[in-house]
């Protein structure tokens, strides 16, 4: 409880500073100043690493800009990947082996967002190497890497778009502090939903429960499972999401976005520039397209492809189930690439409707089962669901309570209705702007004009009816599951 305190009381000072003060400095000194009391009271140690990791980047950066040659740059990044891979990746692999000298590793606590802003360090040194003009001071690399809105779990931001705001002294306007807090109103409510559904309706009917306390699946309980988990996953860490890119923008930055419906995907590759957008494109920058230009032949960018999405598994965990999750998304990228050719090839142009359908089902289904090598405990597991579902005897009965698919066939006609009514709204407001008429046009035209009236008490009844469903059930089920990648 001492951490959401600390935080808003943290958060309110820094709002306080941004609006009184015009000074850089003032501003940069508060920033840093509050984000490491924030980073600081997790754990003196994690800060402690933090801050030699910070240290060791901006003197690698410094090395980079100098001499922007291979080693300098292959020097910075092994190092980071040891520093990252001896906290997240050396505790599992020392409790497996049985050496000796690996047991002192065994209980290395990861620091938080440990993943998140070693990734930032990297890229300002891949963007050193690349040239980009970047000259910040020790206190600027410092806020860089510490900055509190984004530390824990992204989204992952770049020096070249957070260098021109840590130096900007211009006042926060009023309605950009009004579309943080609604953001961060978002975002509370969306991780709300996700806790409803990592602890169920009922005791014991739950997406967790589903996957930790069964041994038996068949086909439908497997689909509502996978289907829960991507959208337990989504209100999770998009929730979370908005409330860093809102926090960040009552205070006048501007960071990366992390989602964009990624539910309305008709490809594969579409998806993956919706969902986790800011780790996406740094694999896509730093990884894939450096690689890819290595040799012209389509086998491999086909391979260079599927590497690059189980690095992306790798980044999560280093188990086998996580790099089989990134195999199997690289797999479904180098298949859609195989559709297109082939329609290409025999210049095949089906109904747009019908084969946006047809693709959008296709991908929604191949990306929601992919959640079973992300979620399931064992391989043994994953393997028992993808027999469940691949089995047509098993779509005849169903093991998990009617609450659970009520919850999860509730939550996405509530989502699939919130998308709906936000579309309409902004077709409104376009037309209004456009006709520069404030007269409101039937019953619909009246609701979406007056929503400031009735909007605020429905989304706090909701609210309300959610945590208290979720505090009468207990607080098993963990918020920001990201927090632990």
């Amino acid at each position: 409880m001492l951490q959401p305190i600390l935080y808003i009381l943290v958060f309110s000072a820094e709002l306080v500073v941004f609006r009184k003060f015009r000074s850089v400095a003032v501003r940069q000194a508060a920033l840093l100043a509050g984000s490491y009391v924030l980073y600081y009271t997790w754990s003196r140690w994690f800060f402690a690493v933090l801050l030699a990791s910070t240290v060791m980047n901006y003197l690698l950066g410094k090395w980079v800009r100098r001499r922007p040659y291979w080693p300098a740059l292959t020097s910075g990044i092994v190092l980071n990947l040891i520093l990252l891979g001896t906290f997240k990746y050396l505790p599992p692999v020392a409790i497996v082996l049985p050496f000796a000298s690996l047991q002192r590793f065994a209980h290395l606590a990861l620091p938080l967002g440990m993943s998140f802003w070693t990734f930032q360090a990297m890229s300002y040194l891949f963007d050193q190497f690349q040239g980009e003009e970047l000259a910040p001071t020790f206190a600027e690399f410092a806020i860089f890497m510490a900055f509190f809105p984004v530390t824990i779990s992204g989204p992952i931001c770049r020096m070249p778009e957070m260098l021109p705001q840590f130096r900007s002294a211009e006042k926060v306007p009023w309605s950009a502090m009004e579309r943080g807090f609604q953001r961060i109103a978002t975002g509370i409510l969306m991780m709300q939903l996700a806790k409803l559904l990592g602890q169920g309706i009922l005791s014991g009917d739950s997406i967790n429960t589903g996957f930790d306390s069964l041994t038996r699946w068949t086909g439908p309980d497997v689909w509502c499972l996978a289907i829960g988990y991507g959208l337990q996953l989504f209100f999770d860490f998009a929730g979370y999401s908005h409330i860093a890119i809102g926090a960040a923008q009552m205070l006048g930055f501007s960071v990366p976005e992390n989602f964009a419906h990624p539910f309305q995907s008709t490809s594969p590759s579409v998806f993956w520039t919706r969902w986790h957008m800011s780790l996406s494109f740094w694999i896509r920058d730093y990884v894939f397209l450096p690689l890819a230009v290595v040799r012209r032949q389509m086998w491999w960018r086909n391979a260079v492809l599927i590497f690059a999405m189980a690095l992306f598994g790798v980044w999560h965990k280093a188990t086998l189930l996580f790099v089989l999750w990134g195999c199997y998304h690289g797999v479904l990228l180098v298949l859609h690439r195989q559709v297109q050719q082939l329609r290409r090839r025999f210049n095949w142009d089906p109904p747009a409707q019908l084969w946006g359908a047809f693709s959008w089902v296709t991908t929604v289904g191949l990306i929601s089962l992919g959640w079973i090598f992300f979620r399931a405990a064992t391989l043994a597991e994953a393997r028992h669901m993808f027999s469940a579902v691949l089995s047509p005897s098993s779509y005849g009965s169903h093991f998990l309570s009617g609450s659970l698919y009520l919850l999860v066939v509730g939550l996405i006609a509530g989502y699939v209705g919130v998308l709906f009514a936000a579309k309409k709204v902004a077709v409104y407001s376009s037309q209004q702007r456009s006709t520069a008429s404030n007269q409101a046009d039937g019953i619909i035209g009246v609701l979406i004009q007056k929503r400031w009236l009735w909007l605020p008490p429905l989304y706090a009844l909701t609210l309300l009816v959610v945590t208290v469903v979720t505090f009468t059930q207990g607080t098993n089920a963990a918020q920001l599951v990201y927090r632990r990648f």
